[in-house]
């Protein structure tokens, strides 16, 4: 049995690995993918559907008797 110190850090080293290990296989993912070609920060204009038309948020349409 180890005590409360040992466990700590042995818990502690543990961590320590894991990071190092994920911190790896990001910079080797990172470094398998292209630079993207297409800025995502760009903004772009959504044409509104020419086939309904448009009516108003929350208004329903009355039918005339």
């Amino acid at each position: 049995m180890t005590n409360r110190y040992e466990r700590l850090k042995m818990h502690r080293a543990m961590q320590r690995r894991i990071r190092l290990v994920v911190e790896e296989r990001r910079m080797a993912f990172a470094a398998r993918e292209p630079e993207p070609t297409v800025d995502l920060e760009t903004t772009m204009e959504i044409p509104p559907p020419a086939l309904l038309p448009q009516r108003a948020v929350g208004r329903v349409a009355i039918q005339s008797a």
